[in-house]
């Protein structure tokens, strides 16, 4: 997983990201556990007598008005967020314990415990603040908040995500891949899309090129030359990025041109009218409103997914696990899929 962040910053980060912003486990590291003002933590609950009916176990305890001193957001809110976050694992359970004023004017402290249904599982208490603007709250990083968190980026991808595309020219239903030519992952993540395009066959794809220059000395020159193919056949371009990704490390300061050109041709494009269209002004301004596009869409690594607005890894989710936040996210938003179906490396496990 590559990002245009400093790389120590990001590791650091990265231990913590499945929290919140990848979205993915929300497990709560010590950072994020209850603190001096929140509820404590709760202890085990009794089992029934031998004798008795087992009888459903509350993993909680009960919800303690004391805890609840600020008027916003609303534990509705809070918990159709939460449900917007976890709501494809239906075996996590949570209860909003606290929303509690700050010494900062707007900003409330949100407590929730949150359990697995599997047993011996231990419930953790977890800590964010929701922000006074009610769409943004904090954790490791900033992240969208509310009943829908996602819409607003949703919205921006059907609006600017304009790369080339496979599967559905509808985009209701929209995946869009930020990813870098020069990225080892993004190479990696190309069979995981493959797998996505096959599953769900309504989905408009889109490739967003998103070169980190910073890390990736040749990846602008490769967006540009990216760019310019697309103008000429959107299946040339997937063409293109596949023959990059085959032969990156030959993308050295000595030899990325002539490797970008063998791309170029391979992809049935000739190397030098290419090339003379990446060095336009008008090219490098495309190449650079992708990588504002991708700023302002939050996206901070690659290779990244944006399912219909929700940001997710394409690298450290279990691809079963992926196919079922994608198919929750699209039910949410009212778009009529079939069920996802396991894959056979997972069945009878």
């Amino acid at each position: 997983m590559i990002s245009k962040l400093n790389p120590q910053h990001l590791f650091t980060r990265n231990r913590v990201l499945p929290a919140l912003l990848a979205l993915s486990a929300f497990a709560a590291p010590a950072a994020l556990l209850a603190q001096d003002a929140a509820p404590a933590a709760p202890a085990p609950q009794p089992t029934a007598a031998p004798s008795a009916p087992a009888a459903p176990i509350d993993p909680f305890p009960p919800a303690n008005l004391k805890f609840f001193t600020a008027t916003t957001p609303s534990t509705s809110t809070v918990d159709s967020f939460l449900k917007s976050i976890w709501g494809f694992d239906p075996n996590r359970e949570w209860r909003v314990e606290g929303i509690q004023k700050t010494d900062s004017p707007g900003v409330a402290k949100i407590v929730v415990y949150v359990t697995s249904k599997a047993p011996n599982s231990k419930t953790q208490a977890l800590t964010f603040f929701v922000m006074p603007d009610g769409k943004h709250a904090i954790a490791d990083t900033m992240i969208d908040f509310g009943a829908t968190p996602f819409a607003d980026r949703a919205k921006l991808m059907r609006d600017r995500a304009n790369g080339p595309s496979t599967g559905a020219a509808d985009k209701t239903f929209d995946l869009v891949e930020f990813a870098d030519l020069q990225c080892p992952h993004c190479k990696d993540a190309q069979a995981t899309m493959k797998k996505l395009a096959a599953d769900f066959p309504k989905a408009h794809i889109v490739f967003q090129l998103f070169p980190l220059v910073a890390v990736h000395p040749a990846a602008f020159e490769a967006a540009a030359d990216g760019i310019c193919i697309a103008k000429k056949s959107n299946d040339a371009f997937f063409t293109y990025a596949q023959a990059v990704y085959d032969t990156q490390e030959a993308l050295t300061p000595d030899g990325a041109t002539r490797t970008l050109a063998a791309a170029i041709a391979k992809a049935g494009q000739d190397p030098a009218a290419i090339s003379a269209c990446a060095a336009l002004p008008a090219t490098k301004d495309a190449v650079n409103a992708n990588i504002k596009l991708a700023e302002e869409a939050g996206v901070e690594q690659t290779p990244t997914l944006i399912a219909n607005g929700r940001p997710l890894p394409l690298n450290g989710i279990p691809y079963d696990t992926l196919k079922n936040m994608i198919y929750f996210q699209a039910k949410s938003d009212g778009i009529a899929l079939d069920p996802p179906q396991p894959t056979l490396s997972t069945l009878g496990k």
